[in-house]
Parts: C-alpha cells; sequence; structure tokens
C-alpha cells in the first residue's frame, strides 16, 4: 500500500492503516522538501502528485492512498485515469462519515488554503446532502505548527482557537478535519470547539474505505505483500520529521532521503 503526503501529516493514515487492517506492507513518501502543499498553486500540487504516484508505484505500490486533502482536492480524475492501479482520496470517505454523523446537517471544515478554495467538500457533500449547511475556515498555519512538532503549546491552541471561532458562532456539530495533519493537533481542536462537536478524522475514514475495498476485491489483496513492514521515504531531511513520525508511529523509525 503506497501512501504519499506532503509532509508528516499522512503518518496518521499509516497509523490508522495499521489498527484497522494490521500485517500490511506499506510504503510512505513525505515530500518535506515542498511542505506544506496548501500554499501552491494547483498546477504545482497536481505535478507534485503525479511524480509522488510515480515513486511509490516504482517501489512496488499496487494501492495508493493520496494521504493530502490538497491535493485530492485539486487532482482531477483524468489525471489519475492515467495510472493502472487503485487510487483513493481521503475527502469522499470524510464526507460521507460527516453526513453520517452530523444530526442536524450543519457541518464546519477547516482545512488549508488550497483544500479550501477549491470548495471540493462544499461540492461533494451537496451531491450528497442538499440540505446541508455548511461552514468553512482556512487555516494556513497549522500545517507549519504540527510539522514543528508545536502540538501543545500555548500558542498553537490560541491560533487554533481564532481559527475555529467562526465555526462555533455557527454552532456547528460535526467538523470535518480536513487535512491529515489535524489528527496531530485533534485533543486541542476538540477542546476549542467544545466536546459536543464529532471530530471527522480522515485518516480513520479511509483506513475504513480501504478495509472495505479489500474486503470485496480479494484479488488485489491477494497481490498485496503482508509482512507488516514499513518503508519510509522523504524528500528532505529534517530532525522534527523523525521526532513527529515516532510520536506519531509510536515506535522508532528508521527512514531514507531520496531525491525525485
Amino acid at each position: 500500500i503506497g501512501i504519499f503526503d506532503s509532509g508528516v501529516g499522512g503518518l496518521t493514515v499509516v497509523r490508522a492503516i495499521a489498527e484497522k487492517i494490521p500485517g500490511y506492507d506499506m510504503v510512505y513518501f513525505g515530500d518535506t522538501a515542498h511542505t506544506p502543499y496548501g500554499t501552491k498553486s494547483a498546477e504545482t500540487v497536481i505535478g507534485y502528485t503525479i511524480r509522488n504516484i510515480e515513486f511509490l508505484l516504482h517501489q512496488g505500490a499496487k494501492i495508493i492512498i493520496i494521504a493530502c486533502n490538497t491535493a485530492s482536492s485539486v487532482t482531477s480524475a483524468r489525471v489519475l485515469e492515467q495510472f493502472a492501479v487503485p487510487i483513493f482520496e481521503v475527502i469522499t470517505p470524510a464526507v460521507d462519515h460527516a453526513v453520517e454523523a452530523s444530526t442536524n446537517l450543519n457541518i464546519g471544515i477547516m482545512g488549508t488554503r488550497a483544500t479550501i478554495s477549491s470548495g471540493i467538500y462544499e461540492k461533494k457533500i451537496v451531491e450528497n446532502q442538499p440540505t446541508a449547511r455548511i461552514h468553512s475556515v482556512a487555516c494556513p498555519l497549522l500545517v507549519p505548527l504540527a510539522e514543528e512538532g508545536w502540538l501543545k503549546k500555548r500558542e498553537t491552541a490560541m491560533i487554533v482557537k481564532k481559527y475555529l471561532q467562526p465555526l462555533k458562532i455557527r454552532q456547528i456539530d460535526t467538523l470535518i478535519l480536513g487535512c491529515t495533519h489535524y489528527p496531530l493537533l485533534k485533543t486541542v481542536i476538540q477542546r476549542k470547539i467544545g466536546q459536543h462537536v464529532a471530530l471527522i478524522d480522515s485518516s480513520i475514514c479511509i483506513s475504513e474505505r480501504i478495509k472495505n475495498f479489500l474486503s470485496d476485491n480479494r484479488d488485489i489483496h491477494l497481490q498485496l505483500s503482508q509482512n507488516g513492514h514499513l518503508s519510509l521515504f522523504v524528500s528532505d531531511v529534517t530532525d522534527q520529521f523523525k521526532k513527529i513520525a515516532e510520536m506519531t508511529l509510536k515506535t522508532h523509525i528508521s527512514f531514507e532521503c531520496v531525491k525525485i
């Protein structure tokens, strides 16, 4: 199973898959040289996405997960159709779960500038539930804070509170964490938005989607190695990646830096 993200955030997907369907070999690529994707143009992110998928395929991946909401939001089906393996994005599973979890269809979305500007979450929610009320907020500082490891800093809590204030005013009952970095900040997000609001973690949602897919497609399941091995690659070495990666995966890691 091949997984990529702009940095360390996609490791929340690795963690969720290891918990939901343990044993599958995974290869992860964190594009730490170009993080964050959320501030880049759609054209640039699409180029990164194609390059990242090609790298994972070269590593032997039989399934690709775009563990990046920004890349998922701007990469069209037309681009993905050029590849011969199943490719999954993290947005659709999160939307399906949010609509199911919401009691009054008053749904909030937090994400990078690129994800929010794309309007992809609103589009998919309305397709699913036309009567839903949707409120979005761009949170451009959260990915750099997560990458820096500022998960419990007072300054991070203040910024999260500032971002979430418009959503609190709207009295949402469900909040989509529209970036795979945000589960790293789940504790402070829950505290600032309120315990009554259901948080939709796209890493958990995509792991459930992959589990169901493999159950329904035994031929692909049989193609996947099941030695419980994780290979980690990054495009730039940073001390923070190792620190946050080990915190996320709760184990010691080793990784290889590659220039692609």
